[in-house]
């Protein structure tokens, strides 16, 4: 898809839906992009995807790999559940993620719900989440680069207060050089949305809107939308920020999975498919766009129903396989993994026999 075909898209949206600054360069993937193929796959894609751990890390790819760094969801409900109850049949697009790119990664985080160090690339994409769903509390006509940015320092200092174990990224900071350094980092991804967006030609209908719906199967799917566009026909616009680096065209198809993720749950809660998913890279200053249709999302939910079937044979086996890769490089369990001479913890549920 061109950009003149985007901008061509979006005016028939509406004027609350306006196309991606000229400066982003980058087209979006369209319908016959990577990611329709990669929705095309069904059943059959996930099945061995969830048996090898395919390495689709939606959120899972650090930021040193081109990609946005990823921390746990804090958010899932598995993090509420006792220590030794198996999942309930819930999916997030980390989780989902997190089983897609090692089963076992799955297992520490869900099941074992062991502890992980801070990042200071994910905590730096959590407080850039902030300014910006901060930014349009300011009426249009305000929303600029040195307001937003001027946001910085107090949303970290707001997240600092509500996990104060944050204050381990920068303990050895004496002088304080290392924090003014990744608070500039964090501001200069501010900066650069404005070169990707114009805040004061939108409206958000919603930010950070939590959704959830449940499928027939009974298998519930949820998560975190960073901005919701609704153009005056009613067309729906999915976006997402991301503070790592686009990632390549080899690569395209895992964000867009997260996005597809969520337009199926907006299909189900809503009934209309949205007419735009896009990803925002601030990392790269590019934009990622995507028009969906019926068939994708029936692919998807296809996928995740075929993967949660994997998790839950895992959960009564416990067999929980590691898939070894780059990833490997950047994982706490890398100590408790045996692809690496390490012993996983005592597996906390019931093992069925005889399967």
């Amino acid at each position: 898809m061109s950009s003149t075909s985007e901008a061509a898209g979006d005016a028939e949206c509406g004027p609350v839906l306006p196309g991606p600054r000229a400066e982003a360069g980058r087209t979006g993937v369209g319908p016959t992009g990577v990611g329709r193929t990669e929705a095309a796959d069904g059943v059959e894609a996930v099945g061995a995807a969830a048996a090898a751990g395919t390495a689709g890390a939606v959120a899972a790819a650090p930021e040193a790999a081109g990609a946005e760094a990823a921390a746990p969801d804090t958010a899932d409900a598995e993090a509420a559940a006792p220590e030794t109850a198996a999942p309930t049949p819930s999916l997030s697009p980390s989780r989902a993620a997190d089983f897609m790119t090692c089963p076992l990664l799955y297992r520490f985080r869900v099941i074992d719900k062991l502890p992980e160090k801070p990042s200071p690339a994910a905590t730096r994409g959590t407080v850039v989440h902030a300014v910006l769903e901060r930014l349009f509390d300011a009426p249009a006509g305000e929303r600029t680069p040195v307001r937003a940015k001027a946001l910085v320092r107090p949303e970290w200092e707001k997240l600092l207060a509500k996990r104060p174990e944050l204050v381990e990224l920068f303990g050895a900071d004496e002088g304080g050089a290392d924090l003014a350094r990744w608070l500039v980092g964090a501001e200069q991804l501010v900066d650069r949305y404005f070169t990707l967006e114009d805040p004061n030609r939108l409206e958000p209908a919603e930010r950070e809107l939590y959704v959830e719906t449940v499928l027939d199967s009974g298998l519930k799917l949820r998560g975190y939308v960073d901005r919701l566009d609704v153009a005056p026909s009613g067309d729906l616009r999915v976006v997402d920020y991301k503070t790592g680096k686009a990632p390549s065209q080899r690569f395209e198809s895992q964000p867009l999975f997260q996005m597809k993720f969520y337009a199926l749950v907006l299909w189900r809660l809503r009934g209309l498919v949205p007419r735009r998913l896009q990803l925002v890279y601030l990392g790269s200053g590019d934009v990622v766009t995507y028009d969906p249709d019926e068939s994708d999302l029936l692919a998807v939910e296809r996928k995740l129903l075929a993967l949660w079937q994997a998790i839950s044979r895992a959960t009564e086996n416990g067999e929980w396989r590691p898939k070894p890769s780059r990833l490997c490089d950047w994982c706490d369990h890398r100590e408790l993994c045996p692809e690496f001479g390490g012993t996983p913890p005592p597996y906390p549920l019931p093992v069925a026999t005889g399967s």
